[in-house]
């Protein structure tokens, strides 16, 4: 091998005869040093072309931690030195994806998931194929197929770009590593069909509506106003997340509202406001649905695009949205002046009454369709005038037969208790529960525990366990 600047600098530094002939090397530039050139190279330079002109420098370089120095840093000499000028503004570093072990994926591992498969799905049998083929170390074929079969024993099923795109974005922590598992994409495809079953609701009730979009008057109650508010929130809370490049709390803030609160809650108080409420009420809940469904699909579009642009297509007519596509829609700015407090205190305060009831149920086994009784004591004037705004949302929500306000000194019955603060709940347990088969069922329990305590007591007695074990194990 010789090296020179060209052919004839060769043959005369190494007075080489004419008749030996020399080929040059095909791979002439080394692979950073290339890649190097690249802010700049692959915009026309060295010629100053029109795309050189807007493009230099970008705004944003996305990369991993591993190679900062290899390409760049290296990007940035290139660029200060050949174009007088930074090639960008802004480093975006992002952990290593690893797999479900922490192990880092490589093809010699065979640990290495293709995004495709994920999307798609792939049969166990073609996913051992493509894992042990080229392999770089191909003794461990036989390892890599046995692991494979264990762990992918169905093969992988297809979980849809969205899905996976949502569990990229959740996992973007600041944290070095990205520690992969299909149980959360598996998760968020649950969130995509939750997304998609909101939708089919919401035009069930709307298409063919009048939605309050022409003069028509609405009136909107305060789970539509506390929606509202929630939503400004929201907005704020992912816009402020996405200029700052924490992608998983824009995914957090999403994923929680749109599950917990649009789907969870306000679609019910929505069914119970369509059902009831008169014209001006039923109008405002319609827009009101709309609205949010659509402002969720454009705060989830850059994160999830395929199943955001499907259902806004269908969705934007009737919020009174033009446009032809989602893409081009602007992302929407949060109104604090949509945020409506007292709305937001009122239904804060009928969820927990509500969840109250729920445990109350949960723990003595009362079936959740059975009517109930529920009497209130020890409430202020504020929790009173609450209780008055919101007793039809109450009562069908939480299937009530009555809510009954207690003086401080009436007297109550035996009750299992919740508390808001220091109002009790109290639901009256007289014909609710058969009392010999609770009792029966609680003497079980505690022969269960005691049974188990031995075993858990040994184990806290054991040193090595009490230093190894996670805290919370322990606790």
């Amino acid at each position: 091998i010789y090296v020179a600047r060209s052919e004839q600098e060769v043959r005369e530094k190494h007075k080489l005869p004419a008749e030996l002939i020399l080929k040059q090397d095909a791979d002439v530039l080394d692979t950073w040093f290339s890649s190097a050139l690249w802010p700049f190279s692959t915009l026309g330079w060295p010629d100053k072309t029109p795309e050189l002109e807007k493009f230099y420098p970008t705004s944003v370089l996305v990369t991993g931690f591993d190679i900062i120095f290899f390409w760049v840093a290296r990007m940035i000499m290139m660029g200060l030195k050949f174009m007088d000028d930074v090639p960008f503004h802004e480093v975006y570093i992002h952990g290593l994806v690893r797999d479900a072990e922490g192990q880092k994926m490589s093809k010699s591992k065979g640990n290495i998931l293709d995004p495709i498969d994920l999307i798609d799905g792939i049969d166990l049998e073609t996913l051992v194929q493509k894992r042990i083929s080229g392999m770089m170390q191909p003794h461990l074929a036989q390892k890599i197929e046995k692991l494979t079969r264990k762990h992918f024993p169905d093969g992988i099923p297809s979980y849809g770009t969205d899905a996976l795109r949502f569990t990229f974005a959740s996992l973007a922590s600041t944290g070095r590593d990205i520690r992969f598992d299909l149980a959360r994409t598996e998760g968020y495809r649950n969130f995509c069909n939750k997304v998609w079953n909101a939708a089919r609701y919401v035009l069930m009730n709307t298409e063919n509506q009048d939605n309050g979009l022409t003069d028509s008057q609405c009136h909107f109650n305060q789970a539509d106003q506390w929606i509202t508010s929630r939503l400004q929130q929201t907005i704020q809370t992912t816009t402020d997340a996405i200029n700052n490049y924490r992608f998983d709390i824009a995914a957090q803030a999403i994923y929680e509202f749109t599950c917990n609160e649009y789907c969870d809650w306000y679609l019910e108080l929505a069914k119970i406001s369509l059902q009831t409420g008169d014209e001006r009420q039923q109008r405002g809940t319609r827009k009101t649905l709309l609205e949010i469904l659509e402002n969720i699909l454009r705060i989830a579009h850059p994160i999830m695009p395929f199943i955001t642009e499907e259902i806004w297509q269908r969705i934007a007519p009737l919020a009174g949205v033009s446009g032809h596509t989602l893409m081009q829609q602007p992302y929407p700015i949060a109104d604090s002046k949509a945020i409506n407090k007292q709305a937001t205190n009122e239904i804060d305060w009928f969820m927990n009454f509500i969840l109250g009831v729920r445990r109350i149920r949960g723990e003595m086994n009362i079936a959740p369709g059975k009517p109930l009784s529920v009497l209130l004591q020890n409430g202020s004037d504020t929790d009173l005038q609450i209780l008055e705004s919101t007793r039809h949302f109450l009562l069908k929500l939480g299937r009530m037969e009555s809510i009954t306000w207690l003086g401080l000194d009436e007297p109550s019955p035996e009750s299992a208790i919740a508390l808001i603060g220091n109002m009790k709940i109290l639901i009256p347990m007289s014909g609710l529960i058969n009392k010999e088969e609770e009792i029966n069922r609680l003497e079980k329990e505690i022969q269960k525990i005691q049974k188990e305590l031995p075993r858990i007591e040994s184990k806290l007695n054991n040193p090595n366990f009490v230093e190894r074990a996670p805290q919370a194990v322990v606790n």
